[in-house]
């Protein structure tokens, strides 16, 4: 069992760019597992797990992001979503940012391997780039629960993006949580997505933040 096997079976056959997807996948997934004895990239190394709960969970979603020009991956980590979605979507221009300069340092070695020309990756906090940068969606898998999430992407969501984040089968109660926060500061938040992944692994919804029209 390989991961290039599972992806190959794993991955929806209508995804685009499907045969690159799985083929850089797999190397990813490889040097992430080298990489882990020494940085500590992810407690995720089963070979089946992995491809589910790294890039199967990152490219699901791949129909909300299609088109959008600037795409910013929160906390990218070790490259998930942004490296998998980057190859389904080649048109867009995806900018990694990880606070953890270690993680940063691994994930611009993987763009560089594959020589992957719409894609940075920045040591930085994306609410600290964001600032003096656009962007037209911004996303996180490991995002901070919503009351924390919107004042952080709040400011570029008046500015005209969008976030996507990627959240678990309780979205509900994050919702209702942030409340506050959200009537506060002018956005309206709502479930776009939700999928199963295989395995039981788990529920996923995707949540979108907009400026309150």
């Amino acid at each position: 069992m390989t991961f290039e096997s599972e992806l190959d079976s794993l991955l929806p056959d209508d995804l685009p760019n499907r045969a690159q997807v799985v083929s850089v996948s797999a190397k990813h997934l490889d040097l992430i597992v080298e990489a882990n004895k020494l940085l500590n990239l992810t407690r995720i190394v089963d070979v089946r797990e992995a491809a589910i709960k790294h890039v199967l969970d990152s490219v699901l979603p791949w129909r909300l992001f299609a088109g959008a020009h600037i795409i910013v991956d929160a906390g990218t980590g070790a490259g998930f979503p942004g490296i998998p979605l980057s190859i389904v979507l080649p048109e867009s221009r995806f900018v990694l940012l990880e606070s953890v300069q270690k993680k940063t340092r691994f994930v611009q070695s993987v763009i560089q391997e594959f020589a992957l020309r719409n894609v940075v990756a920045e040591p930085l906090r994306a609410e600290d780039w964001l600032k003096s940068n656009d962007a037209s969606i911004i996303t996180a898998r490991a995002v901070a629960p919503l009351e924390r999430a919107v004042p952080l992407f709040a400011h570029a969501i008046r500015q005209g993006a969008r976030a996507l984040l990627y959240k678990g089968p309780d979205v509900d109660k994050e919702i209702l949580v942030a409340a506050n926060e959200i009537a506060r500061l002018g956005v309206d938040v709502r479930e776009v997505f939700r999928y199963e992944l295989p395995d039981s692994a788990g529920i996923r919804t995707i949540v979108e933040m907009v400026q309150r029209g």
